[in-house]
């Protein structure tokens, strides 16, 4: 008979789906359960950006080795970094080694070089610090999307507070001394750091733009406009013409990447909203439009502190001609400032604020990072801190995306490459540009390198998903590369149908 159990039909019994025993469902629970109560490291990277905003205060001035709460937050971050990727078999993309092997090894040669070796191992420290430890330390971190966003908004959150803080310091005239009144804003960093605050608040608004431009939900658009008007004003009452000059460049990649017909009707507006604002309300007489006019007199009728800049670059320049290929090392730059500097240069700057009071601070760096490293790592930092950037923007570029890191990242680096122009690393911001760079190095580094283009905010892309990168379409999966595990599924009891 056809239903006899010779016939070969399949009962109803092994039909049926095996039923899940109790002991997998529990472990499958418990798994759930410990992978979501499991601590993150992304939140210590988090915790290590809101330490850059502790007041520093006047003692890391008179030191010539400066420690501050970033510092000992980072250097917690790195070794629990490290500690994780031994444990858990984490490991960087191959590619990080050809992009930030080169400046490594050329810091490595010039401090060896250096005439001063014990002054130039600190600054050794300090340059594998911000440019390798902390960037790697962070893309160790980023498993999942959830950790760029913990981290980018903690760097949002910080610009915020120090967006704040300022404002009120100009209302209520306790910022730092300008022309005689209390009226420049400069957040928890006070005088000591006057473009502490403009490089936080900077970094900030790029990040809220960047969520503007990118999220789907139209609340969370609107919530961010208002962040991003604080971030604006505050960004322009801390007097910064080199911070107003770079961010205004990163705005306007990210919105040329992401719409150019957005970009244009955004500059179209910026300059009828200055036209209003300065000739309508005659601002052009306040300090701060006096400032902003100085920008286009620097080369004709430049300022002390302008005047001081150029004089600077001069310096560095002539300490690279006489020691060219690996320089005076790090840190090397003060000892030998005053033997090619010009006689115009002042012996430092002078700042003023309610808190610190009165100091008269050395010019330790020729405010300028490429004149910098040409100074003091020679013709050989140069190349590997070209590498490094170069290798950076390439890989953005092809693992082009329309999600947040990416748009991020873009900003950031112009950002940056601008105002390395006229500004160099130093004080508690440090930390916090590392912790960036390794936003910037996961988004350039990790995953296939597919070009995808940018799409306005509520389309995603229809290709594929890059492994391991935070992208914008919900991906969970890992940024960087785990065990690898089994691939032999268990069968269900009684063997296989």
């Amino acid at each position: 008979m056809s239903g006899g159990p010779g016939s070969g039909a399949p009962s109803a019994a092994s039909s049926a789906p095996p039923a899940a025993s109790p002991t997998s469902a529990a472990a499958s629970l418990k798994a759930h359960v410990t992978e979501g109560l499991r601590p993150r490291l992304s939140w210590l990277a988090a915790a290590t950006v809101l330490c850059v905003c502790v007041p520093p205060g006047q003692a890391h001035i008179d030191s010539s080795v400066q420690v501050t709460a970033g510092d000992i937050a980072a250097a917690v971050l790195v070794a629990c970094a490290a500690l994780a990727a031994l444990s858990r078999g984490l490991r960087l993309p191959p590619n990080v080694l050809w992009v930030f092997g080169p400046m490594v090894l050329a810091l490595a040669v010039s401090t060896l070089c250096a005439r001063d070796v014990v002054m130039s191992l600190t600054g050794f420290v300090r340059v594998l610090e911000i440019f390798l430890l902390v960037p790697a330390a962070v893309m160790l971190t980023l498993r999942r999307r959830r950790d760029s966003m913990i981290i980018l908004g903690a760097v949002a959150l910080a610009g915020l507070l120090q967006a704040g803080i300022g404002i009120w310091q100009v209302v209520t005239h306790t910022g730092a001394s300008f022309a005689g009144r209390n009226t420049r804003a400069v957040g928890t960093f006070g005088a000591v750091d006057v473009m502490a605050m403009a490089t936080v608040v900077g970094y900030s608004l790029i990040i809220v733009l960047a969520v503007i431009l990118t999220c789907s939900d139209r609340r969370v658009r609107l919530a961010m406009v208002p962040a991003a008007a604080v971030l604006g004003v505050a960004l322009g009452l801390a007097l910064s013409r080199g911070s107003w000059l770079a961010v205004t460049a990163g705005v306007a990649v990210m919105l040329a990447l992401w719409s150019r017909k957005l970009a244009l009707r955004a500059a179209v507006g910026a300059v009828a909203v200055a036209i209003v604002v300065v000739g309508g309300f005659g601002w052009q007489s306040s300090v701060l439009g006096e400032r902003a006019q100085s920008i286009t007199a620097s080369f004709t009728q430049p300022d002390q502190s302008v005047g001081d800049r150029f004089s600077l670059w001069t310096t560095a320049f002539g300490i690279w001609q006489d020691n060219p290929v690996t320089g005076v090392g790090a840190k090397g730059f003060p000892a030998h400032r005053d033997g090619y500097a010009p006689m115009g240069l002042s012996s430092g700057s002078e700042t003023e604020d309610p808190q610190n009071g009165y100091l008269r601070q050395p010019l330790l760096s020729p405010h300028n990072q490429y004149l910098l490293i040409l100074a003091e790592q020679g013709l050989a930092g140069v190349i590997g801190f070209v590498i490094l950037l170069g290798g950076l923007v390439v890989g953005l570029a092809r693992r082009r995306r329309a999600d947040l890191a990416w748009l991020v990242a873009a900003g950031f680096m112009t950002t940056s490459l601008t105002a390395f122009a006229y500004g160099d690393l130093g004080g508690p911001t440090c930390v916090l540009t590392a912790v960036m760079i390794g936003m910037v190095a996961a988004a350039a580094l990790s995953g296939p390198a597919e070009r995808h283009p940018l799409q306005p905010s509520g389309r995603r892309s229809r290709g594929r998903r890059s492994y391991g990168r935070p992208d914008g379409g919900g991906s969970e999966r890992p940024l960087v590369p785990g065990p690898r595990r089994s691939a032999v599924r268990a069968l269900p009891p009684g063997g296989p149908a």
